[in-house]
This record gives C-alpha cells, sequence and structure tokens, in this order.
C-alpha cells in the first residue's frame, strides 16, 4: 500500500481552487446560503486534503476519509441547490441579465465536474485511502485494468478520475470506465441528471437569445 503522492494532491488542490473561483462567479440571487459558505466549504476540503491524505495509507478507515467525504456531499449538495435556484430564476423570470444566467449554468456544470472528480477519487483510488484492489472492492473499472499488457501495476490517479467526470458529464452516460456498484452507478447517474438540466437550460436560454 502506498500513501498518496505529491502531485496527485496538488492537482486536486488546484482543481478545488478553479471551484472556489467559478462559485465568486455566481449572482448572489443564485448561490446557496451566504455569501461564502460554498468558499468556505471548498477552502476546508483543500486543507483537509493537504492534511488528511498523506496519513490516510495507515488509517484507511479513520476521521480522516469521513470528514472529506462529508465536505465533498455538502458541496454537491450547495451545487445542486444552486441548480435548483437557476432553474427557478428561469422558469418565475428574474432581472438578471442572460450573461449572468449563462454565466450561472456554465459555473455549475463546471463545479459538477470538479466535484464528482473528487467523488470517484474519493470513492474508489487506493492511493488516497489505501485501501488494495479488488474484484469485491472495485467501483470503476477502467480499461487499463482489463488489458492483458505485462505491465499489471496501473493504478488510476485524481485525473483519470476527473476525466471519467468529464465523459459522464458531456456524454451523460458511461463512456470507457464501467460503474461496478450500486455506489458508482448512483453517483453518475446523479452527475448526469445534473449536467443534462444545465445543459438544457444553456440551450434554452442561448434559443431564448437568439430568438
Amino acid at each position: 500500500m502506498q500513501p498518496i503522492s505529491k502531485n496527485e494532491l496538488w492537482h486536486a488542490q488546484i482543481t478545488l481552487l478553479i471551484a472556489i473561483l467559478l462559485q465568486l462567479t455566481l449572482a448572489n440571487s443564485l448561490r446557496f446560503g451566504p455569501r461564502y459558505l460554498v468558499v468556505g466549504l471548498e477552502l476546508a476540503l483543500i486543507f483537509a486534503l493537504g492534511f488528511t491524505a498523506p496519513r490516510r495509507h495507515s488509517t484507511a478507515e479513520s476521521l480522516h476519509k469521513v470528514l472529506s467525504t462529508i465536505f465533498i456531499f455538502l458541496i454537491s449538495v450547495a451545487n445542486a441547490v444552486q441548480l435548483g435556484l437557476l432553474i427557478r430564476a428561469l422558469v418565475n423570470g428574474t432581472n438578471l441579465p442572460g450573461k449572468t444566467l449563462l454565466s450561472g449554468a456554465i459555473a455549475i456544470f463546471l463545479t459538477n465536474i470538479i466535484v464528482f472528480g473528487l467523488w470517484y477519487w474519493e470513492l474508489d483510488s487506493p492511493g488516497l485511502s489505501g485501501r488494495s484492489k479488488s474484484k469485491r472492492r472495485l467501483n470503476l473499472q477502467f480499461p487499463q485494468m482489463s488489458s492483458h499488457s505485462e505491465d499489471n501495476q496501473w493504478k488510476p490517479t485524481f485525473f483519470d478520475y476527473l476525466y471519467v467526470s468529464i465523459t459522464n458529464s458531456s456524454a451523460f452516460s458511461p463512456t470507457d470506465t464501467m460503474p461496478m456498484t450500486h455506489l458508482a452507478k448512483a453517483l453518475m447517474s446523479a452527475q448526469a441528471l445534473v449536467s443534462l438540466l444545465t445543459v438544457v437550460l444553456v440551450t434554452a436560454r442561448a434559443v431564448n437569445i437568439l430568438g
């Protein structure tokens, strides 16, 4: 069992910083809770990853894993609520300009990709939790895992999970990486639903502006 690499940790933290910048672009009426609530949660997760991830290889089921999971869950809920606020603004009418609504939808869509990339990484990565891979615990099946090459030591990194999140958000379904458990399927379904609703809203708004 090996601890998470420093490069992988930095990739996750930089991606979270991007999510913070996206959150700051949202209009106040599209934000969940106080102005800096979600930003605060994302900053807390950055520090939590930095403090706990290097230690998880020795305490796989400890409070460290629970702490990060709670933060990721809260950010996911907040992003879903913000999508609901955006839908309400479009359905009931709003004084917000079209550009603000479109930029808000894009921010929600990209945040959705980042958050679910973290979900898959947290759920499945042996480097993060120290859990060894086995057929019984396999949540996501990457194509490299089924290859018959001599190098059978391949392990996914954060970037691989982020790629899964990007493709699932774009195609609204799994592409080359398959969910193997009910939890993985539930996460992919939730992500695809949020992405689909956001894209439909952006398309509808664009058609309305062009019309």
